[in-house]
């Protein structure tokens, strides 16, 4: 054992210990029992071994307190005496419980370790998926569009006037879209570096849902003047703890993501309720859903290959995978359903403020 646990453990027994003695000559001088001393020992060692660390010092506390009990308040007092009649079964009743108890509260300190341990590893081991499968995602979303803008590019750096003008117009539009999808993805990607460096947590404050909607549907418009959004939220002013700037980046992937992968032109329903203890936001298409074998893995990946209408630049797998790691980092939800026309993505925010995520 440490020096510095030893010396902790040698201080919290003898703290407890003198507590334990002076409410017990409180009770002595009272009463004249000693069972309620005896009680009150018992407890004593209960506290040693719940804020100590070993077998050793609750054990050793049970039998401290039963020779206390023995020699300071049982007669003949200041003598120790285990034959009086009654009092060895006492005692040893005393001492077996102790020492049970200590033993008890010590194994089930260590089982709550491992459980910790073991929690801490699926954690990191999770941290890791959605690292890899970021990478994977980034990998795919930023590839493809690069490749289409150096092709585009030398064909018309390489053009001897065989190029028409719509052609060479067609081209340069094509290389605009494919830049913007790029700093799309960019944003993305600098907004996932909001989240603490190691942790898969954020700094959190108290924002109004409306204006934090109503920025994101903003921003979105901005970028996709043609988008129809149809949106509702709750009459009752709710004050959530959230990263305004990382809720709004998920609003505008998700949003994006049901203007380019629908495959219709009828306005997304994005609305957002109230749900016992959590904040729950709807965004929903009424265009082609998605495919079924899709979406257990949409959020890891899965998304990647391009929707049907050969926009493969415009795959969901880096926007759907960012917005899955600021989601559980906000210690929320997020899921996609396909339904009888459509699909939609559904993700939580706790309405309790977390303290501890605070600086």
């Amino acid at each position: 054992m440490k020096k510095t646990a030893l010396l902790r453990n040698i201080v919290v027994t003898g703290v407890i210990f003198t507590a334990a003695t002076l409410m017990a000559l409180m009770f002595w001088y009272v009463s004249m029992n000693s069972t309620s001393v005896a009680v009150i020992y018992v407890l004593a060692v209960m506290l040693i071994a719940r804020y100590t660390t070993g077998y050793v010092p609750g054990i050793v506390a049970s039998a401290i307190g039963v020779i206390c009990v023995n020699y300071v308040f049982t007669y003949p007092f200041m003598h120790l005496n285990f034959t009086i009649d009654g009092y060895p079964v006492t005692f040893l009743g005393m001492a077996v419980i102790s020492g049970l108890t200590s033993t008890l509260t010590t194994k089930f300190k260590k089982q709550n370790q491992i459980l910790l341990e073991s929690r801490k590893m699926l954690m990191e081991a999770e941290k890791e998926t959605m690292r890899a499968n970021l990478l994977r995602a980034v990998s795919h979303d930023l590839r493809t569009p690069l490749t289409g803008i150096i092709g585009m590019a030398n064909t018309l750096l390489s053009d001897n006037g065989r190029l028409t003008e719509n052609e060479k117009s067609y081209m340069v539009k094509s290389i605009s879209e494919d830049a913007n999808w790029l700093l799309n993805m960019v944003e993305n990607l600098l907004t996932v570096t909001r989240i603490r460096d190691g942790e898969t947590r954020v700094v959190t404050s108290p924002e109004p849902l409306e204006e934090v909607v109503s920025e994101a549907v903003q921003r979105l418009r901005k970028r996709l003047p043609q988008a129809k959004i149809q949106v509702q939220v709750p009459e009752e002013f709710l004050m959530i703890p959230m990263d305004a700037i990382l809720i709004e980046q998920v609003i505008i992937n998700l949003l994006e993501n049901a203007v380019y992968h629908s495959g219709t032109e009828e306005p997304i329903a994005f609305h957002v309720e109230k749900q016992q203890e959590a904040a729950v936001f709807h965004i929903r298409d009424f265009g082609q859903g998605i495919l079924p074998e899709r979406l257990d893995a949409i959020f890891d990946g899965g998304g990647m290959e391009g929707n049907q209408s050969g926009d493969s630049y415009k795959g969901m797998g880096i926007g759907l995978t960012i917005c899955k790691t600021i989601i559980l980092a906000h210690k929320g939800t997020i899921r996609a359903e396909n339904r009888d026309k459509g699909a939609e993505f559904i993700f939580t925010l706790p309405l309790g403020e977390d303290k501890s995520d605070k600086k």
